[in-house]
């Protein structure tokens, strides 16, 4: 398995990148935005973006946008082909992406939104911790992305404060922090199943109290 920075040569990939996200949306059947075939070459052609390839067999796929001049880096798209899952493979292309971001934006605070419990737990492993909306990125171009997700309305209707994905971040500026925090395996199986239980209305126990357990739920104490 190979794992690099795509380039030009790796243009033909873009119609099965693209058809593998909304596939795994369907399946899911939670918000995956959609990525057509001319934006994920748009990424690419950019020096942008990390492949996985089993000699020349898509595997799997990641790329980076930046918002607000550069001071925030986000890691979207992340995809693993049907074929090579549950191998770790989204581990790693989740790795090379992210260290290939702060080399590329070392001043940035790297963040990302999503549904998926898989990808929270890589990103907490990096040193990700989950945020409220409010402290990422205010950059309309951002949430522009979000339109095309099946939960939009929900968004909407929030104030764009909060929906069924969950954000979180890496900031350079806490490096030294994030060897010290503690990891429980079922925090963040328990955010998800909270914001499912508001949003999907299911549940009427746990909704009445979301507010006092959503927000603090992941937060950790420096040792």
């Amino acid at each position: 398995m190979e794992i690099v920075i795509a380039t030009n040569k790796h243009i033909k990939y873009a119609e099965i990148i693209s058809e593998t996200i909304d596939i795994s949306a369907q399946d899911r059947g939670t918000g995956i935005a959609k990525r057509t075939p001319d934006y994920i070459k748009t990424k690419i052609n950019n020096g942008n973006a990390v492949i996985a390839l089993d000699g020349k067999r898509f595997a799997g796929f990641c790329y980076i946008e930046t918002f607000s001049n550069k001071s925030y880096v986000v890691h979207s798209g992340l995809i693993v082909h049907f074929d090579y899952r549950k191998q770790g493979l989204a581990k790693k292309i989740k790795t090379k992406v992210f260290e290939y971001s702060k080399n590329k934006y070392p001043k940035a605070k790297v963040f990302g939104i999503t549904t998926g419990l898989a990808v929270m737990k890589i990103n907490y492993s990096l040193g990700y911790k989950p945020v409220t909306f409010s402290e990422i990125t205010d950059d309309p171009d951002f949430w522009k992305g979000c339109q095309t997700c099946k939960n939009y309305d929900v968004l909407k209707r929030t104030d764009q404060k909060m929906c069924l994905c969950t954000g979180m971040m890496y900031d350079p500026k806490h490096e030294d922090e994030i060897k010290d925090h503690p990891y429980d395996k079922n925090i963040l199986s328990r955010l998800k199943r909270i914001k499912q239980s508001l949003f999907l209305n299911k549940g009427k126990k746990e909704n009445s109290n979301i507010k006092n357990t959503l927000l603090p739920l992941f937060y950790w104490k420096k040792n």
